[in-house]
């Protein structure tokens, strides 16, 4: 058996990979139930949109001696893609950047774990990121329960614990949800969203330099800015529509509970002047819209923000979504301001980060430096 590590190729690999995909669903350890999800026929949707980008494929060959021919298997995949962001600190005269890569979507078939395959992987993900693309960090995300992740980037591939990241995921109800009348809600215009994030995020950590490109994107349906009346304090948040790049579905579930969530939701439907806070369906395939650029200043900052959650809420209802999604620094001063549900949150996602070039310059020692409480997360990346 040998392997060998290459670049997807669309036409030829496609329906490998899906296998790959289809077979690495997550899911709790030991409880049945997992998390599939559907890239809508694209395999890239996830990472093109951050070009540069690349998607690798790990192959299998089998020598069949028998029958003297030659078969191939598509066992693994990985994706990474590079940008320029801020580093979390500020010069007198300048902003201090640099180029970092992220790495996500590592899958690996059940029937060749623990063979070096993801370690492969990610070895010549890596290479290319310092060869070809010129990033100085790499990073990923990894669930704090995923034993095998953490072990692989913290133990073998040298990536230390840089953040942790909560998942916040509050669900849309069948009802409409009432904004406070003292709160005031406008949609800004591209240009004004750009000014406002570059002048509040500037020494924010992986504040993305490109932040037009991201507003500009079809996939960005707005930022949307709240102030109170006649009050000083506001908040802003922007929304992606991740339903038009991947699905989700929860598999697993019992008939009793899935009946149960249903019931709540006819209940809303039919008395939805009750207010009644339905279990969305997750048990086909749905979509969801996810938070960014969340900031704020003010006493009431925390008020205006769930006012804008509020508002999302029901940008996603009349959206068709099941799910609002955002993720924030586990000590985000504007955190407590989110509505969720815990039971769909996860509070332990790890962002480890690992140095990739000798010479680092100005930022040489970014990971070891003062870390805010606030942190950016790109949509692109979800």
């Amino acid at each position: 058996m040998k392997i060998v590590v290459r670049e997807f190729d669309a036409e030829k690999d496609y329906q490998g990979a899906q296998k790959v995909e289809a077979m690495s669903d997550v899911g709790g350890s030991g409880s049945g139930i997992s998390l599939t999800t559907d890239l809508l026929g694209d395999l890239t949707s996830r990472v093109r949109h951050s070009p540069p980008y690349l998607m690798l494929v790990a192959e299998v060959t089998y020598s069949e001696e028998e029958e003297e021919t030659v078969r191939t298997e598509i066992v693994g995949v990985i994706r990474g893609c590079v940008k320029v962001v801020t580093c979390g600190k500020k010069t007198d005269t300048q902003i201090t950047s640099t180029k970092v890569a992220y790495i996500l979507g590592l899958r690996v078939s059940p029937n060749h774990r623990r063979m070096g395959v993801a370690l492969e992987l990610v070895t010549r993900l890596e290479q290319w990121f310092r060869e070809m693309a010129g990033a100085e960090y790499a990073y990923v995300a990894i669930e704090k329960d995923n034993e095998a992740s953490v072990s692989l980037f913290t133990e073998k591939c040298g990536y230390a614990v840089f953040r942790s990241l909560s998942i916040l995921v509050h669900p849309v109800f069948r009802h409409h949800i009432n904004t406070p009348r003292q709160v005031v809600i406008r949609k800004l215009e591209s240009h004004q969203a750009e000014e406002l994030y570059r002048l509040h995020f500037s020494t924010t950590d992986f504040f993305p330099l490109d932040i037009n490109t991201i507003l500009d994107n079809p996939l960005c349906l707005g930022t949307f800015l709240a102030e109170e009346l006649g009050g000083e304090s506001w908040a802003a948040v922007s929304i992606w529509n991740c339903m038009e790049v991947f699905r989700l579905e929860v598999t697993g579930v019992s008939k009793m509970k899935r009946g149960l969530a249903k019931v709540t939701r006819v209940l809303d439907r039919m008395f939805s002047w009750l207010k009644i806070p339905s279990f969305p369906n997750l048990f086909a395939p749905f979509g969801c819209h996810f938070l960014f650029g969340i900031t704020g200043e003010g006493p009431l900052a925390t008020d205006l923000l769930t006012a804008l959650c509020t508002h999302a809420h029901n940008t996603a209802r009349e959206g068709g979504c099941e799910l609002v999604v955002t993720e924030v620094g586990s000590s985000d001063p504007l955190k407590s301001g989110i509505p969720h549900w815990n039971v769909l949150s996860c509070d332990a996602d790890l962002w480890c980060i690992k140095r990739l070039s000798k010479d680092g310059g100005g930022v040489a020692l970014w990971t070891k430096t003062d870390l805010g409480q606030t942190i950016f997360v790109d949509p692109r990346e979800v």
